[in-house]
């Protein structure tokens, strides 16, 4: 990080903010300045969204945005963070100049269709088909557990388009048009009453190939791009969250901090405390990955903050359940309903939420069985296990 690209930073910002005033002008619109500008992800090449500086700078051009009153990013645009660094990375010129700006100020919404009931975990095995037809492209398929795919534009679809190589080989990877003709969302609901989650079919559904995101077949390193920054966008905001004493143990200290004497034993002080210090570690482990990142895209060391997020959540809420007593069994409304935006670390719903939507944590973004696997064999360099259909033909693979 250089001082120039830091008076780079300053001055778009200055720009920026003496001819448009955030408090005034509209979410979307003051949004849209803010990318044509080159500070909605300053990482990024000039006309995609950025300045093509360091990606740490991206930090103060959001607190200087802050500071004058613009708005934060709303929560239902949570994927907008994995779906903007595939499209940077993968796409054609195109591709960027279609999508990039309306995801940025939130006019269009994604949400993200990887996972099937056959090809979770091992998420190369997917059988989601799209066959080429001219310039479109047929696709047929089912995918499960898609985050506020009811309110999406598009989706991040990857697709099987070549059945006779190994299934790492043969995937394509699109941004599918989520009112196109033969996609039906179903919701899923959850243990907390809500429907966050959907299954998504597709039958004929047509998608040009204009909306392909990087190569034919090669949708397995694109997809590993958006993984690998949900992985960090969701263990980047557990425990502390960005600040100290913020997010899920904040909420946790605050229900100590007014908790009767009869709750303030020894031992759930001492509870409390290395729940604590547990959520600081990470938090500062997350600022030193993020300080030691050379690029826009996190590498597998984002696998530690997801993985130790997940568990230290579901702790705290655990926590903060048992140190309610009774009280902590009620006043929760599981009426059915389908939200618009996504609370990953359940900061927002009160504990008794919080301690429902956490049990998703050890799933979503990869589970805590395969971050634990990524972490020995891609961080530690310890062996693989074995994997006897890496090198052959997914169509000759057995299924059950």
């Amino acid at each position: 990080m250089s001082d120039a690209d830091l008076q780079m930073v300053e001055a778009a910002l200055d720009a920026l903010l003496a001819a448009h005033d955030p408090t005034t002008e509209g979410y979307e619109e003051f949004r849209g300045n803010q990318f044509d500008a080159g500070l909605a992800w300053v990482m990024y090449p000039k006309g995609e969204g950025g300045l093509g500086v360091a990606p740490q700078l991206q930090r103060v051009a959001n607190q200087r945005l802050s500071s004058a009153g613009a708005p934060p990013m709303h929560p239902g645009m949570f994927v907008m963070a994995l779906a903007g660094p595939t499209v940077v990375t993968h796409g054609s010129d195109e591709v960027k100049q279609r999508f990039l700006r309306p995801m940025f100020t939130g006019e269009e919404k994604w949400c993200q269709l990887f996972s099937e009931p056959g090809a979770g975990s091992d998420f190369a095995g997917l059988g989601t088909k799209a066959v080429r037809d001219g310039e479109e492209w047929t696709v047929n398929g089912q995918k499960v557990w898609n985050t506020l795919a009811h309110v999406a534009d598009f989706g991040m679809l990857v697709t099987r388009t070549d059945p006779n190589v190994p299934k790492h080989r043969g995937m394509t990877y699109f941004a599918l048009d989520m009112k196109s003709p033969g996609v039906e969302v179903r919701p899923l609901r959850q243990i907390t009453g809500e429907a966050e989650f959907n299954e998504v079919y597709m039958t004929d559904v047509r998608v040009p190939d204009e909306h392909r995101i990087g190569a034919e077949g090669e949708g397995w390193r694109a997809a590993l791009t958006t993984l690998m920054n949900e992985r960090n966008a969701i263990g980047g905001g557990g425990g502390g969250g960005p600040k100290k004493g913020g997010g899920s143990i904040g909420q946790l200290v605050n229900l100590w901090n007014n908790a009767s004497d009869h709750q303030r034993s020894e031992s759930n002080r001492n509870d409390v405390t290395q729940l604590w210090i547990r959520a600081e570690v990470l938090r500062l482990t997350n600022m030193r990955a993020s300080q030691l990142a050379k690029s826009g895209n996190p590498g597998p060391e984002g696998s530690v903050g997801k993985s130790v997020m997940a568990i230290l959540n579901q702790d705290i809420y655990e926590k903060a359940i048992d140190l309610q007593g009774m009280a902590g069994q009620i006043d929760f409304d599981y009426t059915f309903r389908r939200p618009e935006a996504v609370d990953l670390q359940g900061t927002a719903g009160g504990e008794g939420y919080a301690f429902l939507r956490a049990r998703a944590n050890t799933i979503e973004g990869g589970t805590t069985e395969v971050m634990k696997n990524i972490l020995g064999e891609q961080v530690l360099g310890l062996p693989g296990e074995p994997r006897v259909d890496k090198e052959i033909p997914w169509i000759d693979v057995p299924r059950g």
